[in-house]
């Protein structure tokens, strides 16, 4: 990466470039042969007091002393295309959201508050897409107080790593005391590939309806499924479950869902039974669930994942999927996780 002028390495970035996405050069501490240098890319969150805050496209925050700071530009934006379709961060979070509706939500400026009983911290925390309408301080009190109503800890959910995600507020989270918890991957797809994939999808069944036997397989229902449960999961513009029965009767062998809305398909809740695992099932879900999409107009497809989930990765991988952005949920200080 070229930080040259005339073979001169330049600083030109100053902390009006907070907001904007940079690449920089810096020393290192330990000053080994062969590894002088290092290069940070990421939003500028903060320049204050001798110290940069650059927030990569994971969310992870690196801190810079401005002294070991050797060369640093503005550059242009992560682009919003990359192996897949056209769109926006904002637009695959409005999306995703529709897809996992909450059971109470309520505006505050341009954010979203959503409430379901703790069923997953996705249909329990703010979508802050936009400006809340007042000052960022109280935002968050309003946010907590109306979680606090609810009996619920305080979420946000936040999106880095993409034109138009929100780095700022991450910095600005951390900076009052918010923790980040739980890291997603939101990955893209076309979606007629995974409909033409290879795959024994002839013990697949389609529902349209969310049923007591899907429900044995589902991980998040241990036990009685809440209301709230049963609520999220069959709510969405157009709703599929899909279900491969199990040998001998008991819980499914493998389940899915799949949210149909527009040109977006969006797959959640994929799972195998342990002992089914490595068989293919998983694909011919995917693969069932993207033809009845297809059938509905639908050209693209999204899933979200946790950045720990490997198995997950790897298998959707080699479906064609790609990273598109992360999200992080934020949890308010001194307020305990349900």
């Amino acid at each position: 990466m070229d930080f040259t002028t005339g073979g001169r390495l330049e600083v030109r970035i100053t902390p009006d470039d907070v907001g904007k996405r940079v690449s920089v050069r810096l020393l290192t501490e330990d000053r080994e042969p062969g590894a002088t240098f290092t290069d940070v890319v990421g939003v500028l969150t903060s320049w204050t007091e001798g110290a940069l805050s650059i927030t990569r496209r994971t969310g992870e925050p690196v801190r810079i002393a401005e002294s070991s700071l050797v060369a640093g530009k503005v550059v242009p934006a992560a682009p919003a295309r990359r192996r897949g379709p056209a769109a926006s961060a904002p637009e695959l979070d409005r999306v995703a959201a529709r897809a996992w509706p909450p059971v109470t939500s309520e505006p505050l400026g341009e954010w979203t508050l959503r409430a379901s009983g703790g069923f997953t911290r996705r249909a329990n925390s703010v979508l802050p897409l936009g400006d809340p309408g007042m000052g960022l301080d109280a935002a968050l009190r309003r946010v907590t107080e109306w979680y606090a109503a609810r009996g619920l800890p305080a979420y946000i959910q936040v999106s880095t790593g993409a034109e138009g995600t929100q780095e700022l507020l991450a910095a600005e989270l951390e900076s009052r005391g918010w923790l980040r918890e739980v890291s997603s991957r939101m990955e893209i797809a076309a979606l007629a590939p995974i409909g033409d994939l290879d795959a024994d999808t002839s013990a697949v069944t389609l529902s349209g309806r969310l049923d007591d036997a899907w429900l044995t397989r589902y991980q998040r229902s241990s036990g009685e499924p809440s209301p709230e449960a049963r609520t999220v999961l069959s709510g969405g513009p157009s709703v599929w479950f899909a279900t491969i029965a199990a040998e001998g009767g008991g819980a499914p062998a493998a389940i899915g869902r799949c949210v149909v809305d527009g040109r977006w398909a969006g797959f959640t809740a994929v799972e195998v039974a342990p002992e089914r695992r490595r068989q293919g099932l998983a694909k011919a879900v995917m693969t069932a669930l993207a033809r009845k999409a297809l059938d509905e107009g639908a050209s693209a497809a999204y899933l979200q994942v946790e950045t720990d989930n490997g198995g997950a990765h790897a298998l959707y991988e080699g479906m064609g999927f790609t990273v598109h952005h992360g999200y992080h949920h934020w949890r308010a200080s001194g307020e305990d996780p349900r």
